[in-house]
This record gives structure tokens, sequence and C-alpha cells, in this order.
């Protein structure tokens, strides 16, 4: 289908998601293995994901972009939710109408850090679901790979896969990696470690970035909570939760020592907000001075948070008075990217440029131009639009 070249693109849209279509896995695995990968079956009336007897999720609720129905009210299935969450030519028109150039795109099914294929016991089988997501991926992306930015999966359970799996997916022409900030709760070593030395070494050989995807670690939903005292307090509780176990991950990973051992490492924190920013990077300096961190830690030359600057990328979508409060001012304009989160309950969907007036009356058409374009542009290496 022809574009309107003539339109005018002011955002790249550095978090947006993919509603997996059913036959994802099913028809990229052999025969007697589609009923141990992911697979689309009806459950009282609405489309739900199983992995082999265990329900993983459902199609609806991670696409409500568009249902006029409150949460915890959503979608039954495909064909109710919007088009463009499943089909790239539908996700390409949407994005002409929205005036967003390119996106990111992440997962739903197999969790934000490809952590709920941990559950199959087939080490093979296990990597083959994450080779598939990625192969699925890289040929929904070429619909217009210079718009449409995939995220690989990671096999995170096995450091030698998932340098194998980047090298694999680079190859592809792959630029973003997504990874999960808390190895360490998976019985795996913490980010600092020298295990994961050949890791983040591949990712610097091959100039992609890393993701910590909120919700890519540990990621239970408070079911007696909803039981006991209502959706809404669980939802919003559970949200909060994510943000913070983020900004620990930041910390986590500024205090690891990777950093100064992989200078050209760029980390993105996704979905995450900015609004903590200043106050976890200032109690995380004055904590490690405290704590004697400049006697133990000889290796830092900086202070944790100055490796923040050029190294660590955050995300904000819904914040209004965070980038007035803190932008350019406590946290440096280069380090922020905009995201809209399409197509998931929160997401910015018919309110973007509302949204986006709301949080940068204040800026410059340039500071503008450059939280909404440039620093997604330079990071992810997108090609602009003639």
């Amino acid at each position: 289908m022809a574009r309107n070249w003539d339109m005018a693109y002011s955002i790249i849209d550095v978090d947006t998601h993919i509603t997996e279509p059913a036959d994802t896995w099913t028809s990229r695995v052999s025969a007697r293995h589609r009923d141990h990968v992911p697979r689309v079956e009806v459950a009282e009336g609405r489309e739900v994901w199983l992995l082999g007897d265990e329900r993983i999720g459902a199609v609806g609720p991670t696409a409500p972009a568009g249902w006029k129905e409150p949460m915890p009210d959503s979608p039954a299935g495909y064909d109710d939710v919007h088009p463009a969450a499943y089909n790239a030519q539908a996700r390409l028109e949407l994005m002409d109408q929205r005036g967003v150039w390119a996106e990111v795109l992440y997962p739903n099914v197999g969790g934000f850090g490809a952590q709920k294929f941990l559950s199959i016991e087939d080490a093979e089988l296990k990597y083959e679901c994450v080779r598939a997501y990625n192969d699925f991926l890289s040929e929904w992306c070429s619909a217009d790979d210079r718009r449409l930015i995939p995220s690989m999966a990671t096999p995170f359970w096995d450091v030698d896969n998932a340098v194998a799996e980047v090298q694999r997916c680079a190859a592809k022409g792959y630029r973003s990696v997504n990874f999960t900030g808390e190895p360490q709760v998976f019985g795996l070593p913490y980010l600092g470690e020298p295990h994961w030395d050949p890791f983040w070494s591949a990712i610097c050989d091959y100039d992609m970035v890393v993701s910590f995807h909120i919700g890519s670690g540990e990621f239970n939903w408070d079911r007696t909570r909803v039981e006991r005292r209502g959706f809404v307090e669980a939802y919003a509780l559970q949200s909060i939760d994510l943000f913070t176990k983020n900004g620990i991950q930041v910390c986590d990973l500024l205090l690891s020592g990777v950093l100064p051992r992989f200078p050209k490492l760029k980390v993105v924190s996704v979905e995450s907000g900015i609004g903590w920013l200043p106050f976890m990077l200032e109690a995380l300096d004055h904590q490690f001075v405290e704590g004697g961190g400049r006697q133990e830690r000889p290796e830092f030359k900086k202070l944790p948070s100055e490796y923040f600057t050029g190294q660590v990328f955050t995300t904000f979508w819904f914040e209004e008075s965070a980038p007035q409060d803190v932008l350019g001012d406590r946290i440096p304009l280069e380090n922020v990217l905009f995201e809209t989160d399409f197509p998931h309950p929160t997401c910015l969907y018919d309110n973007v440029e509302e949204k986006i007036s709301a949080s940068l009356s204040h800026f410059s058409p340039e500071d503008r131009h450059q939280l909404l374009w440039g620093n997604a542009e330079k990071l992810y290496r997108v090609e602009s639009p003639a």
C-alpha cells in the first residue's frame, strides 16, 4: 500500500508491543513439538495462550487500545483488538495517522524478558522458542524495516546461547536486544559478575542496544489482592512495583562495574518512566560514598550516577510533571526517549498529541525534537524518511 511520504512525521516511538499471531510458534517448530510451544485455544469464549497445559496469558488483555470498556474488561480475541496490534500493514497505517515514523517492538506472550520459556524442560526446545519468536518478528518487521525496529528475545538462561542468538540476530539486522534486568531472581549470576562478560562484549561488537523492559524479571500478579481488595488497587500497586524494580535494576547496573568495563555499552530502561531518576541517582551516590565505595571499588573513576550519562537511557509516556521538573536540569535530555506503549492497557492511543503537549509544552522546538526523535534516531540508527 502506498504511503503518504509528504506527511509530517515527528515521533520515533521506542516502546510498542506486538500481539503475536496465533501461529507464531506452532508454524515454526516441528509437528511433534506443537503441543509444547505457545499456542492459542478458546476457553470460556476467550482466546487464550497455553504453554503445555498451563495458561500463560490471553490475546485481548494485552491489546485493549481503542477498547471502549474500562479495565479489567478486555477484548475476547483477535477479532476484537485493533488490527495494528498484530498486522504489520495496519501498524504502518496507524503510525502514518499519528505522525510516528518508527517504532521499537517488544513481545507479550513469552514475557517481557522471555522468562516464561523457562517452564519448558527441554533445553533445546526452550531455545527454539526464542529463535522462532525472533525469526517471526524479523519477518513481521520486513513490511518496512526502516520503520519497524525489532527487539530480539534472549535465551538468558544460557550465556553461550545468548551470545549465539545475538550473533544470529545481528546478521538479520537486529539492533535491539531484550534482556532481563534481574537474572539473579532466576538463580543466575548478578549483572556485574564475569559470567555475563561474553554477552556484554557481543552486544558492543555488533553495536546493539540492551533493553531492560519492565516485567522482564519477577512478575507475579497478586490474585489474592484482586479477590480481597479489587482490581484497581492490585493493578496500580503492581505497576508501581514494576517501575520501582526497574529503578533498582538501573542502580544495580550502575554499581555493577559493567559500564566502566564496557564503555560502548548502551542500556535502555523501557516503560519505567523518568520521575524516579533524580532521587534514586542521588541516593545511590550517597550510599556508595558513605559505604566506602571509593575504597572497595577502585575501578570506579566516577560516581555511579555519572555512568548514567551517555550509557543509560530511559523512557516516558504518561508523565506530565516529571519532564517539566527534571529534564534538562537534573536529567540530561540526551538520556530520555519517548514511547506510547501501544497497544497495552495504559498506552497513549488517541491522545498522543494531547499528552505530548501537556508534557513538553515548555520545551523549545529543538528540545522537543530531540526528545521525540533525535535521541532515538541516534541510539537505534534509524533511517529517516527522505
